[in-house]
Protein backbone atom coordinates (compact mmCIF):
# COMPACT_ATOMS: atom_id res chain seq x y z
CA UNK A 1 0.00 0.00 0.00
CA UNK A 2 2.95 2.46 0.88
CA UNK A 3 4.18 2.32 -3.27
CA UNK A 4 0.97 3.47 -4.10
CA UNK A 5 1.70 7.22 -3.03
CA UNK A 6 4.51 7.74 -5.24
CA UNK A 7 3.39 6.06 -8.24
CA UNK A 8 2.40 8.74 -10.74
CA UNK A 9 1.21 6.16 -13.64
CA UNK A 10 -2.29 4.59 -13.49
CA UNK A 11 -2.42 1.36 -11.48
CA UNK A 12 -4.40 -1.44 -12.13
CA UNK A 13 -5.60 -4.13 -10.33
CA UNK A 14 -6.01 -7.48 -12.38
CA UNK A 15 -5.30 -10.83 -13.10
CA UNK A 16 -3.68 -12.23 -16.36
CA UNK A 17 -6.30 -14.41 -16.73
CA UNK A 18 -9.61 -12.41 -15.76
CA UNK A 19 -11.38 -11.27 -19.15
CA UNK A 20 -12.97 -8.09 -17.17
CA UNK A 21 -8.96 -6.94 -16.71
CA UNK A 22 -7.79 -7.68 -19.96
CA UNK A 23 -11.18 -5.22 -21.39
CA UNK A 24 -9.50 -2.28 -19.19
CA UNK A 25 -5.66 -3.46 -20.02
CA UNK A 26 -5.71 -3.18 -23.76
CA UNK A 27 -8.14 0.52 -23.42
CA UNK A 28 -5.23 1.62 -21.84
CA UNK A 29 -2.83 0.56 -24.09
CA UNK A 30 -5.41 1.73 -26.93
CA UNK A 31 -5.29 5.25 -25.47
CA UNK A 32 -1.66 5.33 -24.46
CA UNK A 33 -2.68 5.85 -20.75
CA UNK A 34 0.70 4.81 -18.96
CA UNK A 35 0.05 2.16 -15.83
CA UNK A 36 1.55 -0.48 -14.02
CA UNK A 37 -0.33 -3.85 -13.02
CA UNK A 38 -0.11 -5.18 -10.06
CA UNK A 39 -1.45 -8.81 -9.90
CA UNK A 40 -4.19 -9.99 -7.91
CA UNK A 41 -4.47 -13.80 -8.26
CA UNK A 42 -8.11 -14.42 -7.47
CA UNK A 43 -7.51 -18.37 -8.31
CA UNK A 44 -4.77 -19.70 -6.29
CA UNK A 45 -4.27 -17.53 -3.73
CA UNK A 46 -7.56 -16.11 -3.51
CA UNK A 47 -5.89 -12.47 -3.11
CA UNK A 48 -8.70 -10.68 -3.48
CA UNK A 49 -10.55 -11.66 -0.51
CA UNK A 50 -7.98 -10.17 2.03
CA UNK A 51 -8.54 -7.12 3.72
CA UNK A 52 -6.30 -5.38 2.64
CA UNK A 53 -7.41 -5.95 -1.12
CA UNK A 54 -10.72 -4.85 0.09
CA UNK A 55 -9.63 -1.27 1.26
CA UNK A 56 -9.00 -0.60 -2.63
CA UNK A 57 -12.16 -2.75 -4.33
CA UNK A 58 -14.66 -3.38 -1.79
CA UNK A 59 -16.55 -6.00 -4.26
CA UNK A 60 -13.17 -8.13 -3.87
CA UNK A 61 -13.17 -8.71 -7.56
CA UNK A 62 -10.81 -7.46 -10.27
CA UNK A 63 -10.31 -4.84 -12.36
CA UNK A 64 -9.83 -1.42 -10.24
CA UNK A 65 -8.04 1.55 -11.89
CA UNK A 66 -6.68 4.15 -10.06
CA UNK A 67 -5.98 6.74 -11.83
CA UNK A 68 -6.58 10.88 -11.86
CA UNK A 69 -6.75 10.25 -8.00
CA UNK A 70 -9.21 7.98 -7.95
CA UNK A 71 -9.86 4.61 -7.93
CA UNK A 72 -12.41 3.23 -9.88
CA UNK A 73 -14.16 -0.47 -9.91
CA UNK A 74 -16.33 -2.62 -12.82
CA UNK A 75 -14.61 -2.48 -16.03
CA UNK A 76 -17.10 -0.78 -17.82
CA UNK A 77 -16.99 1.89 -15.64
CA UNK A 78 -13.36 2.20 -15.89
CA UNK A 79 -14.00 1.96 -19.92
CA UNK A 80 -16.48 4.76 -19.88
CA UNK A 81 -14.16 6.68 -17.50
CA UNK A 82 -11.24 6.58 -19.48
CA UNK A 83 -13.73 7.77 -22.93
CA UNK A 84 -14.76 10.57 -21.11
CA UNK A 85 -11.22 12.24 -19.83
CA UNK A 86 -9.23 10.45 -22.84
CA UNK A 87 -11.38 10.55 -25.48
CA UNK A 88 -8.71 10.39 -28.24
CA UNK A 89 -8.79 7.85 -29.90
CA UNK A 90 -12.24 7.24 -29.51
CA UNK A 91 -14.29 3.82 -28.13
CA UNK A 92 -17.38 4.97 -29.44
CA UNK A 93 -19.20 4.58 -32.74
CA UNK A 94 -19.71 8.13 -34.58
CA UNK A 95 -23.50 7.46 -34.45
CA UNK A 96 -26.01 6.87 -32.18
CA UNK A 97 -27.46 3.43 -34.04
CA UNK A 98 -23.92 1.94 -33.87
CA UNK A 99 -23.49 3.23 -30.00
CA UNK A 100 -25.94 1.26 -29.91
CA UNK A 101 -25.34 -1.92 -32.01
CA UNK A 102 -22.03 -1.19 -29.97
CA UNK A 103 -23.42 -1.97 -26.34
CA UNK A 104 -26.28 -4.56 -27.45
CA UNK A 105 -22.60 -6.49 -27.94
CA UNK A 106 -21.27 -5.33 -24.32
CA UNK A 107 -24.11 -6.31 -22.57
CA UNK A 108 -25.06 -10.01 -24.33
CA UNK A 109 -21.19 -10.31 -23.00
CA UNK A 110 -21.06 -8.16 -19.97
CA UNK A 111 -24.42 -9.77 -18.69
CA UNK A 112 -25.33 -12.53 -20.85
CA UNK A 113 -22.18 -14.86 -21.10
CA UNK A 114 -19.46 -13.76 -18.41
CA UNK A 115 -20.89 -13.87 -15.22
CA UNK A 116 -22.35 -17.08 -15.67
CA UNK A 117 -19.37 -18.38 -16.61
CA UNK A 118 -17.08 -17.00 -13.56
CA UNK A 119 -14.65 -18.59 -11.59
CA UNK A 120 -16.12 -18.08 -8.54
CA UNK A 121 -19.17 -19.99 -9.02
CA UNK A 122 -17.68 -23.15 -9.06
CA UNK A 123 -18.22 -23.43 -5.10
CA UNK A 124 -21.76 -22.77 -5.42
CA UNK A 125 -22.11 -26.40 -8.01
CA UNK A 126 -22.32 -30.08 -6.72
CA UNK A 127 -19.29 -30.84 -8.90
CA UNK A 128 -16.88 -29.61 -11.70
CA UNK A 129 -18.63 -31.47 -14.49
CA UNK A 130 -22.08 -29.77 -13.71
CA UNK A 131 -20.67 -25.93 -13.71
CA UNK A 132 -18.45 -26.94 -16.85
CA UNK A 133 -21.88 -27.87 -18.20
CA UNK A 134 -23.37 -24.93 -16.88
CA UNK A 135 -20.82 -22.79 -18.17
CA UNK A 136 -20.40 -24.13 -21.68
CA UNK A 137 -24.52 -24.15 -21.89
CA UNK A 138 -24.56 -20.12 -21.49
CA UNK A 139 -21.44 -19.48 -23.12
CA UNK A 140 -22.24 -21.67 -25.74
CA UNK A 141 -26.04 -19.61 -26.09
CA UNK A 142 -24.26 -16.07 -25.78
CA UNK A 143 -22.11 -16.48 -29.47
CA UNK A 144 -25.04 -17.48 -30.94
CA UNK A 145 -26.48 -14.39 -29.60
CA UNK A 146 -23.15 -12.28 -30.68
CA UNK A 147 -22.99 -14.01 -34.42
CA UNK A 148 -26.63 -12.23 -35.05
CA UNK A 149 -25.19 -9.13 -33.91
CA UNK A 150 -22.10 -9.12 -36.08
CA UNK A 151 -23.56 -10.38 -39.05
CA UNK A 152 -25.77 -6.76 -38.72
CA UNK A 153 -22.69 -4.28 -37.56
CA UNK A 154 -18.84 -5.96 -38.27
CA UNK A 155 -16.78 -5.38 -40.72
CA UNK A 156 -13.20 -5.69 -40.28
CA UNK A 157 -14.15 -5.10 -36.20
CA UNK A 158 -17.33 -5.35 -34.29
CA UNK A 159 -18.52 -2.00 -35.13
CA UNK A 160 -17.75 -2.26 -38.92
CA UNK A 161 -14.14 -0.85 -39.35
CA UNK A 162 -13.60 1.14 -35.51
CA UNK A 163 -12.59 -0.19 -32.58
CA UNK A 164 -14.90 0.05 -29.60
CA UNK A 165 -16.17 -1.41 -26.34
CA UNK A 166 -17.60 -3.90 -27.96
CA UNK A 167 -14.08 -5.38 -29.48
CA UNK A 168 -12.23 -5.39 -25.32
CA UNK A 169 -15.35 -7.23 -24.27
CA UNK A 170 -15.90 -9.62 -26.99
CA UNK A 171 -11.77 -10.58 -27.35
CA UNK A 172 -11.48 -11.70 -24.05
CA UNK A 173 -14.86 -13.66 -23.74
CA UNK A 174 -13.69 -15.80 -26.43
CA UNK A 175 -10.32 -16.22 -25.29
CA UNK A 176 -12.23 -17.85 -22.49
CA UNK A 177 -14.46 -19.65 -24.67
CA UNK A 178 -11.38 -21.34 -26.89
CA UNK A 179 -8.91 -21.63 -24.32
CA UNK A 180 -10.74 -22.75 -20.93
CA UNK A 181 -14.05 -24.08 -22.46
CA UNK A 182 -12.48 -25.60 -25.77
CA UNK A 183 -15.89 -24.58 -27.51
CA UNK A 184 -15.31 -24.23 -31.21
CA UNK A 185 -15.30 -21.51 -33.12
CA UNK A 186 -16.68 -23.16 -36.55
CA UNK A 187 -20.37 -22.57 -35.84
CA UNK A 188 -19.71 -18.74 -35.54
CA UNK A 189 -17.95 -17.77 -38.99
CA UNK A 190 -18.55 -13.97 -38.13
CA UNK A 191 -17.38 -14.12 -34.98
CA UNK A 192 -14.78 -16.34 -35.26
CA UNK A 193 -13.60 -13.73 -38.74
CA UNK A 194 -13.45 -10.83 -36.21
CA UNK A 195 -11.64 -12.21 -33.76
CA UNK A 196 -8.75 -13.39 -35.46
CA UNK A 197 -8.70 -9.44 -37.33
CA UNK A 198 -8.70 -8.47 -33.50
CA UNK A 199 -5.82 -10.53 -31.98
CA UNK A 200 -3.29 -9.36 -34.72
CA UNK A 201 -4.19 -5.83 -33.65
CA UNK A 202 -1.19 -4.89 -31.20
CA UNK A 203 -3.78 -3.35 -28.84
CA UNK A 204 -5.12 -7.13 -27.83
CA UNK A 205 -1.70 -8.82 -28.61
CA UNK A 206 0.48 -6.66 -26.81
CA UNK A 207 -2.39 -7.37 -23.41
CA UNK A 208 -2.80 -11.03 -24.23
CA UNK A 209 -2.86 -13.01 -21.09
CA UNK A 210 -0.21 -14.84 -21.95
CA UNK A 211 2.53 -11.88 -22.21
CA UNK A 212 1.09 -10.75 -18.83
CA UNK A 213 0.97 -14.00 -17.08
CA UNK A 214 5.15 -13.92 -18.39
CA UNK A 215 5.56 -10.98 -16.51
CA UNK A 216 4.14 -12.19 -13.48
CA UNK A 217 6.01 -15.20 -12.94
Amino acid sequence: MARMATETRAILYGFWLSSCSWRVRAALHLKDISYVERSVDIVNKRSQLTDEYRVINPSQKVPALIIDGATIIESMAILQYLEDTRPKPSLMPRTPILRARMREICETVVSGIQPLQNVGLLGHFDSKDQYINFTKYWTERGLYTLEDLLQKSSGQFCIENQLSMADLCLVPQLYNAVTRHKLSLDKFPTISKVYETLLEEKTFSDTHPENIKQKDM
